[in-house]
């Protein structure tokens, strides 16, 4: 019983929402029509957006430039106590969620989910944010063009997250 409720609880919350605009004497048909056309006026909105992150992720990894930033960083990497295997997903993170999925899944596969850098991968992909791409969906669909402290911030997080995932496996995981 309780997996099947999991199945249920969807379509028991929009005929709430149906019924419950029913009796509130509300167009839900209108209401949805409303709500639907302000969401493709957000997805035109971010789109333009959303293609130049693309473009530019697409060209990093392209150009090679991804791999020379990797090369270069390593010695850092080392230093705090990450492996050397999750330096690019550390530069490629904070932009590229689907681009950093498959740099854990390389490293899953090459290392072992048990190793030292799939366990931090892992951590890496669990606690910090595609920075990038979030400002530009959520502050791009409201229309907010002041990003000064946001993004500092939020790539100060995310170096934290970075950081303190070598430290976490090795606590947590004796490596």
């Amino acid at each position: 019983m309780p997996e099947k409720l999991g199945d249920c609880i969807m379509p028991a919350f929009a005929a709430f929402i149906i019924i419950y605009g029913l009796f509130s004497r509300v167009s839900v048909f209108d209401c949805f029509l409303n709500g639907a056309k302000d969401g493709l006026k957000t997805s035109a909105n971010i789109l333009p957006t959303l293609i130049g992150l693309l473009a530019a992720v697409t060209m990093l990894r392209a150009s090679g430039a991804l791999e020379a930033l990797t090369n270069v960083l390593k010695p850092v990497a080392n230093a705090v106590g990450l492996p050397e295997q999750v330096v690019p997903l550390a530069l490629l993170r904070p932009v590229s969620g689907s681009g950093s999925m498959a740099i854990v899944e390389s490293i899953l596969s090459e290392n072992g989910a048990d190793s030292f850098a799939g366990r931090v991968a892992s951590v890496i992909q669990g606690s910090t944010e595609t920075t990038f791409y979030a400002v530009a969906v959520y502050y791009g669909g409201v229309g907010i063009k002041n990003i000064a402290h946001t993004i500092p911030s939020a790539l100060t997080a995310d170096l934290t997250g970075m950081v303190l995932s070598g430290i976490l496996a090795k606590v947590f995981f004796g490596m």
